[in-house]
């Protein structure tokens, strides 16, 4: 037994950091029998993930080979390959050579489908010398949970098993080995941790047995010779230490080919349901599909339905403590995407979970938190009414999948009923964009306001409830015809230069009434300067290429085709794999220009996404080939292993942060997104249509025209103008009395307003009577709170 312990010297550590976002690999069990998702990034294990999707308990787990004067870091010093065990099966293998051709250490990577653990079976190689020259070091970093400080790490047994552990935050690891131990100590990173002794040439120090709250990092030395060079570890997790040294194990007596094998069948069971959407491919290829498949399942949690956006933290290397969440939560609007591409795929099983979890998640009001936890605890605190409006559509998808039951329809109704209302009450402006930017008039907001207002309005009537429904489609109908003025500009610098009427802009200025001299400066966020702003008329994006995909507009209407000049000439860039497109012009996601990771402002870089969405653009519009063509430009800016990332690097290769044209930058892989668009436009291309275009607008909007909906006087949109023998609607979020008079003043009416049962209140003026020029003027008296407004407010009666 040692008895000359000593305190780690260093405590509590450096600042805590994450690591790198750019994951080759990501992987869980298929079923509910085990809570545990793990990732691979530069050939170790990085972040795993439990009980929780959305709580990681380390930073990584790599290894160290040292040898007389030599010191060798895997992550850092070795050429490093990741297949997939099987197509859609997402164990890994890994090899990893070192680039001094001293060694090479191959693994392989998996979690128990029936238990909280991950193990990985190395196979060191001495290349150059003996195995015996050599030592093999684990080194573990424990995060628990999301966060690296406050972190207690130790060493000692459980029922005589020589074990890592680590605790913090009411959640513990353990780690065990197949072969012995030959030295194991904690420390704090940066003093006393194992790379720091290592890197000395000190060796592990066995009388560092623990170190308590801080920045704690383990590390173990392996008798490699004992295994012939192999081994298999087990790092399990628990509520307490005991518990995750007993899964840990379990793990380890059963063995690696028992658990691969059960593994493999769970995730070969599913794959096997999905519709065949695979497209050719070499036997040494990689068959992308089901690599977009296994990132989509991946990515779920089975027990709730919710689905993350990735596994990862956007430039987690240089992010501490304070970024809790990375991309590692949920987000409605990446949520629906990807319960899409599920249908897609053919899981609406899966999908339909999904919008359970919606339904349970939903807020009194009706609308979705911006971002949250998988228990609906608030992240961000922003509203993006794009994500009220998605969970309505993933229910009209289900129901057109043939999913939904009669009991379903019946049960969704009060959730579509309350978004409906708070779209209605809240929109059609959005308190942020898709971007989760600015506020305004967005052209993809309002195609997903719309549709989903029409798609509920037909949850509503086969609910019975016909009077709402036909109030939601005049709603639609009035916001359809109002998109033009909200956000297409005409006569601008950049139309004139490119010889065109016009374009849709990115963001329109929400206290427009539709007039092009009331447009404004949008602020750019992201921006070094913090003070960026450009003209709205000057700010484009593909966002507009969404009036398309929802079915509001043709891909051949004029406008549109401007807009897709506007847009390919601003944020069109071509590569050698094919054009890819920024989201906007002048964005500050991203990289700097040197290439240090975003802090909070950047430049924005290529997103291979919206390589996606124009495809589907290109697919609608009947050009087939270039939507293939587009298909596989998407797939191009895939990692080596197939995962696709949130933004790919545009500017002149820099290999000292690995980033190189054309490929991966530093945001986020795998983007959960990203899989779900490429999965669906395998799907459109095969059905030779865009699978996931909402019928109800196109069938309203192109096939047929509906009648002349009521112009809307809103306090949040009011208008000036209104044309003669249109009906004037008030919009009112509360009951009152309308007063108003034609003559001013002369002689006045008073109206009561009429509840719509979706929390607004409207008063209907005809204007046949009315010739060009007269004025409605008008003012309110609140009838619950007994006051009158103050203030009147007029129309214009035009020709």
């Amino acid at each position: 037994m040692l008895t000359n312990t000593i305190t780690p010297p260093g405590a509590p550590g450096i600042a805590p950091r994450w690591t790198s976002s750019s994951k080759s690999g990501v992987g869980t069990a298929a079923g509910r029998g085990s809570r545990v998702w793990f990732t691979i990034s530069h050939g170790i294990l990085n972040e795993i993930y439990a009980p929780r999707l959305d709580t990681a308990c380390i930073r990584d787990f790599g290894f160290i080979v040292t040898a007389e004067n030599y010191f060798s870091e895997e992550k850092r010093e070795t050429e490093q390959t990741i297949t997939m065990m099987e197509d859609g099966v997402p164990a890994f293998r890994l090899v990893n050579t070192a680039r001094d051709g001293r060694y090479r250490i191959s693994k392989t990577i998996l979690s128990d489908p029936d238990r909280e653990v991950v193990l990985q079976e190395i196979m060191f190689e001495a290349l150059k010398g003996a195995v015996g020259a050599y030592a093999l070091h684990a080194l573990v970093a424990p995060h628990l949970v999301n966060a690296g400080a406050n972190n207690t790490a130790w060493y000692g047994d459980y029922k005589g098993h020589g074990m890592l552990f680590a605790q913090g935050r009411g959640t513990a690891l353990a780690v065990a080995s197949s072969v012995p131990w030959l030295a194991r100590s904690a420390g704090y990173v940066g003093f006393s941790d194992g790379w720091q002794t290592l890197s000395r040439g000190e060796g592990l120090r066995p009388e560092y047995i623990r170190a308590e709250n801080g920045n704690v990092a383990l590390s173990g030395t392996l008798d490699i010779a004992a295994g012939d060079g192999r081994a298999l570890l087990a790092i399990g997790f628990g509520a307490q230490p005991e518990e995750a040294a007993f899964r840990s194990l379990i793990s380890l007596e059963r063995g690696l080919e028992t658990t691969l094998r059960r593994f493999s069948a769970g995730w070969r069971g599913w794959q096997d349901c999905l519709l065949p959407l695979d497209e050719p491919h070499a036997p040494s290829e990689i068959n992308r599909y089901r690599v977009s498949t296994a990132v989509l399942e991946t990515h779920r949690d089975a027990a709730s339905g919710a689905v993350i956006a990735s596994l990862s933290i956007p430039w987690g290397s240089s992010k501490s403590d304070d970024d809790l969440g990375g991309y590692h939560l949920v987000w409605p609007r990446d949520l629906a995407q990807i319960a899409g591409g599920l249908i897609a795929a053919g899981a609406p099983d899966h999908a339909k979970s999904v919008l359970e979890y919606l339904v349970a998640v939903q807020e009194a009001d009706g609308h979705w938190l911006q971002n949250s936890w998988l228990d609906g605890r608030a992240y961000w605190q922003g509203v993006q009414l794009d994500e009220t409006a998605f969970p309505i559509l993933l229910y009209d998808m289900l129901l057109r999948s043939g999913a939904m039951k009669q009991a379903d329809i019946a049960r969704h109704a009060a959730m579509i009923e309350a978004a409906a209302g708070y779209i209605v009450r809240n929109g059609p402006a959005t308190p942020q964009d898709r971007w989760e930017e600015d506020a305004g008039y967005s052209p993809f907001t309002l195609a997903a306001e719309i549709t989903a207002l029409l798609a509920a309005a037909d949850a509503m009537e086969a609910a019975g409830k016909a009077a709402k429904a036909g109030y939601l489609r005049e709603v639609a109908d009035g916001w359809n015809e109002q998109i033009e003025g909200w956000t297409y500009v005409v006569d601008t610098v950049l139309s004139r230069k490119l010889g065109i009427e016009g374009y849709y802009i990115r963001i329109g200025n929400p206290q427009s009434s539709g007039k092009s001299d009331e447009r404004k400066l949008v602020p750019i966020r992201n921006r070094s300067d913090g003070n960026a702003a450009l003209e709205a008329d000057l700010l484009v994006s593909p966002d507009a290429l969404a009036l398309v995909r929802f079915g509001l507009r043709s891909p051949h209407d004029p406008r549109i085709v401007n807009t897709v000049a506007a847009i390919d000439a601003v944020l069109k860039r071509e590569l050698p794999a094919g054009p890819y497109w920024y989201r906007y012009n002048d964005d500050g996601y991203g990289e700097h220009a040197g290439g240090e990771p975003f802090d909070g402002s950047g430049i924005g870089r290529l997103w291979p996404l919206l390589t996606g969405e124009r495809a589907h653009y290109e697919l609608a519009a009947g050009r087939f080939e270039e939507a293939r063509r587009l298909l596989h430009t998407l797939e191009a800016a895939a990692s080596p292993s197939g995962l696709l990332p949130e933004q790919i690097w545009d500017s002149a290769d820099i290999p000292g942060r690995e980033l190189f044209l054309g490929c991966p930058s530093g945001s986020a892989m795998p983007l959960a997104w990203a899989h779900a668009e490429h999965i669906k436009l395998l799907r459109s291309l095969r059905d030779k249509t865009v699978f996931d275009m909402p019928p109800q607008a196109r069938s309203r909007y192109l096939l047929n025209k509906p009648p002349p909906a009521p112009v809307c006087w809103r306090r949040a949109s009011r208008i000036a103008t209104i044309a003669n023998g249109r009906l004037l609607r008030l919009e009112l979020l509360e009951e009152a009395r309308v007063h108003w008079s034609t003559d001013d003043w002369a002689t006045v009416v008073d109206t009561d307003t009429k509840p719509t049962g979706l929390g607004t209140h409207i008063c209907d003026i005809a204007t046949r009577a009315l010739k060009r020029g007269a004025v409605i003027r008008f003012t309110f008296f609140w009838t619950a709170r007994n006051r009158w407004e103050g203030a009147d407010f007029e129309v214009e009666i035009t020709a």
